[in-house]
């Protein structure tokens, strides 16, 4: 029916260069990404900042605990924009628009669910971590208003991840552009002005991520291209769902339990000082500015192959993921170097505390070079759930995040030593591990596509 004539914000990557079609995709992606890290980011440093150790100790410690709800989110946002990618791939608009409807009724749902049982777990979930007691009111505090506020994130997530089925990453950027600045504004305001603390902090992110929410909203519903969100129309298809859910509910459930698997992580460190715990949560903070090249490819990967798996074009779907990773592998290293060098500054951009920096800076050092394991990692399974194989990534990295890290967790802390980097480097043993059999297996996977 008419997807052609109507593609007026779409990228259709069945055809043209695959470097740039995939970079003209990745990059808005990257750029909004980083300003979507803003919100926990600022949090973190005007608290740091303005407040005081035990304070971002505590934004540290909830890190892990808001990443496992979002995380099971984002692998249901997956499976959908797999499923949408797939459709406008193959030029069925009536299958695109029953998916877009069926997506957003179940976020609705899944916003009730995340806000009741994040509330009511706030107690558990700290406690569950070993959480220090001069740490776990403040983290109680900010993780209750976090998750009274999670709709807002959800629901942004998943309309602009249909937009990114779509091709489209550059609208939700200039939302994240917004919005984040509205974050920072208002953590001024809340902190200093108003004197709320790590209340407050809480509050701006909440405030600005129910803004963005409101926009993508306003946008889906007031588009006339393929994508369109009628809310007359908004039910549950339960094919489309099974559909969905084949591909994301692996996904979720692997980022879940790697989530999970990293919450031992922290109880792990939660057993040194104060100092340690925000010198670590400060490296994640950071960490998770490097994943942002690496996640922003593997959406690339993902929708990409998506689409051209719909079209029937399997060589071209493979090649761009072969680009896909080269050039993440390429732009990481690069950030690698600058982070190996600059280290200590990195970390003062959070704490003016000596001890804090030092921590964070020797957690830097250890673990950096080794994301670039993990990019191979996260391209791949993107591709592989591009192509709707979501069981198979999600074995691997359960394999390679959880029992092969927590294996080596317990067997050199018990048995070995007990320092602080050495914890920390739990992370690279698990990226490694998970890099080799990764890439094995894609290789397996699109040299036998009929045996698995």
């Amino acid at each position: 029916m008419g997807i052609a004539k109507r593609q007026t914000t779409t990228r259709d990557m069945t055809q043209g260069n695959i470097a740039i079609q995939i970079l003209l995709f990745a990059l808005p992606l990257m750029l909004g990404n980083v300003f979507q890290m803003l919100y926990n980011t600022v949090d973190s440093i005007v608290v740091g900042q303005y407040v005081g150790t035990e304070a971002l100790a505590a934004i540290g410690a909830t890190t892990m605990i808001t990443n496992m709800a979002v995380f099971f989110f984002n692998g249901f946002s997956v499976g959908a924009g797999v499923i949408i990618g797939r459709y406008f791939g193959a030029k069925n608009e009536k299958q695109l628009h029953k998916a877009v409807e069926t997506t957003m009724a179940a976020t609705f749902i899944f916003c009730i669910l995340f806000t009741i049982i994040g509330v009511k777990g706030v107690r558990f979930m700290l406690d569950f971590m070993d959480t220090p007691e001069d740490v776990i009111a403040p983290a109680g505090t900010y993780l209750r208003i976090y998750f009274l506020g999670i709709s807002g994130l959800l629901i942004y997530n998943m309309g602009s991840g249909i937009l990114r089925a779509v091709g489209d990453t550059t609208r939700p950027l200039y939302f994240l552009i917004l919005t984040s600045i509205m974050n920072i504004v208002l953590d001024l305001v809340l902190v200093l002005n108003a004197g709320l603390g790590i209340a407050g902090v809480a509050i701006a992110t909440i405030i600005s991520q129910f803004i963005s929410a409101i926009l993508i909203l306003v946008l889906l519903m007031g588009t006339k291209d393929i994508y369109k969100l009628t809310l007359p129309d908004l039910r549950i298809d339960f094919l489309i769902l099974r559909d969905i859910f084949a591909v994301g509910l692996p996904a979720g459930i692997q980022s879940v339990i790697t989530a999970f698997s990293n919450v031992f992580v922290q109880s792990y460190i939660n057993h040194f000082q104060s100092a340690v715990m925000a010198g670590w949560g400060c490296y994640n903070k950071i960490d998770q500015f490097i994943m942002l090249p690496i996640g922003s490819f593997a959406m690339a990967s993902t929708t990409f192959v998506s689409q051209n798996i719909g079209a029937g074009n399997q060589k071209r779907a493979t090649l761009g993921t072969k680009i896909s990773v080269g050039m993440a592998v390429l732009i990481n290293f690069v950030i690698a170097v600058l982070l190996f060098v600059f280290a200590d500054f990195s970390v003062r951009l959070f704490t003016s505390d000596p001890e804090v920096i030092r921590a964070g800076a020797v957690f830097l050092h250890v673990n950096t070079f080794f994301l670039l394991f993990n990019t191979v990692n996260h391209v791949l399974a993107g591709a592989l759930r591009g192509h709707g194989d979501s069981r198979a990534p999600m074995i691997i990295m359960l394999i390679g995040f959880v029992a092969i890290r927590q294996t080596y967790l317990y067997l050199i802390t018990h048995y070995v030593i007990n320092v602080p980097w050495v914890v920390g480097f739990g992370y690279p043993v698990g990226w490694t591990a998970t890099c080799i059999m990764e890439t094995l297996y894609f290789y397996y996977r699109w040299n036998h596509p009929k045996t698995v």
